[in-house]
């Protein structure tokens, strides 16, 4: 695996422009991909994406939105980010085949993204809201369908990122945040793995926000170049 550029793709959530500028410059050297989404999106916008794109060393664009309504809402959504060129962009599954078949026509150079479960969601919540409290039968349906439909990546957490892989074809990417290199905080995280254990089980790309974007200090940007690098090592 290429120490240059480790399939990982960072987590810019930051409200600061400036900040997820400084992060990209200083990380894209060594990873594949920068994540950009909503709450980095509503405050810049297009603009704002294009300005922290053009210092990412030619990374691939993951823009995570996560949209989810109308056919011809998210038809409109899509095509107005297509000057991005994003790699990734994402949709939710539950939104139903017709919203990521529009979404895929709309952007068809782009991997249409569906959004399985949220790692943040534990059996008990999805039991809850009254979804089947079995998260792995639920991804398993979601993912299919939104392949059905077009979509050409699914984001699913690491915890089922095996079983998709086996029913999936290897042409479809697998997209796993909720990953923590060993000893990290889990966060708001419910259903989490290490990066080594996520590529293991059959992972495209790990997300990886907080445990990188933790370590960053502007008068020691060292700091956080050092501990990316401890991350990717463990990655071969």
């Amino acid at each position: 695996m290429s120490v240059t550029r480790a399939p990982i793709a960072i987590a810019l959530d930051t409200n600061e422009i400036n900040t997820a500028k400084e992060w990209a410059t200083l990380t894209s050297p060594q990873i594949s991909t920068m994540k950009l989404g909503l709450e980095f999106f509503t405050r810049f916008g297009i603009s704002g994406v294009s300005d922290v794109m053009e210092l990412a060393h030619g990374a691939q664009l993951f823009l995570d939105l996560k949209l989810h309504d109308i056919p011809n809402t998210v038809a409109g959504a899509a095509s107005s980010v297509a000057g991005l060129a994003p790699t990734y962009l994402t949709v939710h599954a539950s939104g139903g085949a017709a919203m990521i078949s529009a979404a895929a026509q709309a952007l068809p150079q782009t991997r249409i993204t569906a959004v399985t479960v949220l790692t943040s969601l534990a059996p008990d919540d999805l039991a809850r809201m009254g979804f089947p409290s079995d998260i792995s039968m639920l991804v398993k349906s979601l993912a299919i369908s939104a392949v059905d439909a077009g979509a050409r990546a699914i984001v699913c957490s690491p915890q089922e990122v095996g079983m998709l892989r086996e029913v999936l074809p290897r042409e479809i990417h697998l997209l796993t945040p909720g990953v923590r290199p060993a000893g990290s905080a889990q966060d708001d995280q419910e259903r989490v793995s290490t990066p080594a254990e996520a590529f293991a089980h059959g992972a495209d790309l790990v997300v990886i926000g907080r445990p990188i974007t933790s370590l960053w200090n502007p008068h020691s940007p060292h700091l956080m170049s050092e501990g990316l690098a401890e991350i990717i090592s463990g990655l071969e």
